[in-house]
């Protein structure tokens, strides 16, 4: 399967938005065909798989599917910005890896470029459980990211390529790196929520329960607010991966002057 670059051919009316679709990997090779194939259902101008060294499969999977590669080091902030350095399209879709969007949505995005007004936004939710705590958890992240301007990244942001690199990319910090770029851009544009809906694994809930997952995230976003260092929080969130995360992120940190994206390889 392949999605691009390509051309469209003869159209009408207003020239169509070329969306460079997004999708950070680490070790999803079960999920990653999917996640490729549903994207393409976009009709996207091209499909990155942005990955962050898995050590399975994931990487020979895009590649087998005939999609771009660029590998960097983890972290979803450092492996969205070399995505996004490779994208060729005017606007960019982050998409992780357990979540997808219907067809309808690459309409909802043509509208969206149309007015010159936005710059940026997300999806809402609709994560794919019959629990009813999901609808109040739903209800809950459409009202963060429409009236506090504070989407997650597992609502598919998306924004201006351009916009994107005048505003200087996700931060390269281990955890967070989605609130703490939208904390930084939401006065300078409106985000615009879309209907989707975006349709997200509730994998994350389950692993702990939906309502400690929650109050998971809630903890995050008060320590975040009043200061603490996103190293200290993506220690106390998943202890199990930041050790190794946390030096790559320090390490690149001090290196910031010298490049500001990070050096990647793609194919």
């Amino acid at each position: 399967m392949t999605s691009g670059p390509r051309n469209r051919g003869r159209q009408t009316g207003p020239p169509a938005v070329q969306l460079s679709v997004i999708i950070p990997t680490l070790n999803e090779a079960s999920r990653i065909a999917e996640a490729i194939e549903r994207a393409a259902a976009l009709a996207p101008y091209e499909i990155i798989v942005a990955d962050g060294g898995s050590s399975d499969s994931t990487v020979q999977i895009a590649r087998q599917q005939g999609q771009q590669v660029v590998v960097s080091e983890p972290g979803r902030g450092v492996q969205q910005n070399a995505g996004a350095r490779q994208a060729r399209g005017d606007l960019l879709l982050f998409l992780h890896a357990d979540t997808w969007l219907e067809s309808q949505a690459a309409a909802q995005l043509q509208q969206m470029a149309r007015d010159p007004r936005v710059h940026m936004g997300a999806f809402r939710q609709k994560i794919t459980s019959s629990r009813p705590i999901y609808r109040w958890i739903e209800r809950g992240n459409a009202i963060r990211a429409r009236y506090w301007g504070l989407p997650y990244g597992d609502q598919g942001i998306f924004v201006r390529r351009d916009t994107f690199f005048q505003w200087g990319g996700f931060p390269e910090v281990p955890i967070m790196e989605d609130l703490i770029f939208m904390r930084k851009v939401r006065r300078r544009s409106r985000i615009m929520l879309l209907p989707g809906p975006l349709h997200v694994s509730p994998r994350r809930w389950e692993q702990i329960g939906p309502l400690t997952q929650t109050l998971r995230n809630w903890g995050l976003l008060i320590a975040e607010r009043v200061g603490v260092a996103p190293f200290v929080l993506a220690r106390w969130y998943r202890p199990q991966r930041h050790e190794s995360e946390a030096g790559v992120h320090r390490t690149r940190n001090d290196s910031q002057k010298e490049s500001k994206l990070p050096e990647t390889t793609a194919s």
